[in-house]
């Protein structure tokens, strides 16, 4: 299945809504998705791996406690939350790193990384074991695999970048995956009711002809 990226990005921020998270966050998570297919990964995948977490619920227990240089919370942290935060405080990576501790799905992070770049003008390195990506905003090069998991994820200013990822204008997302965004965006909407079903159906009860 081939799908352009204004669909994913629909698709996306509407199973973000769907699956609990506020309005702006569902945004921020189809811009994110987006992103990541622009640069040839399964994005509809990565978000989908968020969503069936169900952070939602109880996301007090997944964003970071405080804002100093070690990021940690409650529990695993959800990518989308701190991703919003990392993005609106790029200008603490002028001190130093940002650690960031029991991460899931980090590879959603990496979108937000992208937009700390832009904020500072700036190349964004993040770092968990031997995976590392780089970006300045708009391209990205990965080195390894990203983790499922990040017990300990490190981003910082500074890097170059060196053959980055070819840019796509198109997503194939893993085909459950994308039923599984559908099925949380499915919840946005609205149970038919009689009167809509008859405005569905044109002329309703009268008879025009």
């Amino acid at each position: 299945m081939s799908f352009s990226l204004n669909e994913v990005e629909a698709t996306a921020k509407r199973a973000t809504r769907g699956a609990g998270y506020d309005w702006g966050v569902a945004e921020e998570a189809g811009k994110a998705t987006r992103w990541l297919c622009a640069q040839g990964l399964d994005g509809v995948a990565e978000l989908a791996r968020v969503l069936e977490r169900g952070f939602a619920s109880n996301l007090d227990e997944h964003v970071p406690k405080h804002m100093e240089s070690d990021w940690a919370g409650g529990m695993d942290l959800c990518p989308l939350m701190t991703g919003a935060l990392l993005s609106d405080c790029s200008h603490l990576l002028q001190s130093g790193p940002n650690r960031i501790r029991n991460l899931a799905t980090p590879a959603v992070l990496l979108p937000f990384a992208a937009q700390a770049a832009r904020r500072q003008s700036a190349v964004v390195s993040v770092v968990a074991g031997d995976f590392c990506a780089a970006t300045d905003g708009t391209r990205l090069v990965l080195e390894n695999e990203c983790p499922a998991h990040a017990s300990v994820i490190e981003v910082a200013l500074g890097d170059t970048l060196t053959n980055p990822r070819a840019q796509k204008t198109r997503a194939m997302p893993d085909p459950a995956a994308w039923n599984t965004l559908n099925s949380f965006a499915h919840r946005t909407y609205a149970p038919a009711t009689e009167e809509s079903r008859l405005l569905g159906a044109g002329a309703g009860l009268s008879d025009n002809d």
